[in-house]
């Protein structure tokens, strides 16, 4: 397992948020930023994070929008306490197995990353603190279950995937769910989505929405070092704006 003399601490939306994470180990990077970015709460409301690592989608949620009631949950003990030195009510526990300081409250947001590779067709990973947070051995069924029990009526879950696990995503969710929006994030123009993030709503009986592609960086191809990011991904990434979905 990670060791906590092993840590570094990095600055996320252009210094604004600062988190402590193994160097070693799983390290949050964009995706969870993107989620955060593309979530509709209002001051005041109640926020869970399904799988929080070390509470990144949370925090940045919370950087942008004052006053938020924060929430995590956390089955590898490593990452739930350092979510907890980073600022984040974390929880370790499984989602399969919540206490009942998390069942009996309901939340107006569920933010979720799940594992995103199903290791019966990949590779498992060599640390342990990885292979927790990349490979699935939980089920995408029993996140969406989990995060729908979660929800207030009329909630929102919010879920980062990888593009090619979509029609997995989509089967797992429970008729409560319904509203549901995808919004897919592709690198370059004229290049296949790579991530998508869905949006659904507890109780919710409007059509599904697929929404035009999200476009990363400029150009149709990388030609050089440096950031390339277009500039309402780069007030995402640098600024912690939200990301129109």
């Amino acid at each position: 397992m990670t060791s906590f003399d092993d840590l570094t601490h990095d600055a996320f939306l252009g210094g604004k948020l600062r988190l402590l994470q193994p160097k070693n180990g799983y390290r949050a990077g964009v995706d969870p930023v993107f989620l955060a970015a593309t979530v509709n709460a209002k001051e005041g409301e109640a926020v869970l994070d399904l799988g929080c690592g070390v509470g990144a989608a949370a925090l940045c949620l919370g950087a942008r929008i004052p006053s938020l009631k924060l929430t995590g949950v956390e089955r590898q003990l490593e990452y739930a306490v350092l979510a907890r030195k980073n600022g984040l009510e974390t929880v370790c526990a499984d989602l399969e197995n919540l206490p009942d300081e998390i069942r009996q409250k309901q939340f107006h947001h569920v933010l979720a990353n799940p594992p995103y590779y199903d290791r019966a067709a990949s590779v498992v990973a060599r640390n342990t603190g990885r292979e927790g947070a990349l490979g699935e051995d939980t089920p995408l069924s029993a996140w969406m279950k989990a995060a729908a029990k979660r929800l207030k009526p009329r909630g929102h879950v919010h879920v980062i995937h990888r593009a090619e696990r979509l029609i997995d995503l989509l089967s797992a969710l429970p008729k409560v769910l319904g509203s549901v929006q995808v919004l897919p994030l592709a690198p370059r123009v004229g290049r296949k989505a790579e991530l998508v993030i869905l949006r659904a709503k507890k109780d919710g009986r409007a059509s599904f929405e697929l929404l035009s592609p999200c476009i990363l960086h400029l150009g149709d191809r990388h030609e050089r070092d440096g950031d390339s990011y277009l500039p309402e991904i780069k007030a995402v990434l640098r600024d912690g704006a939200a990301l129109k979905f």
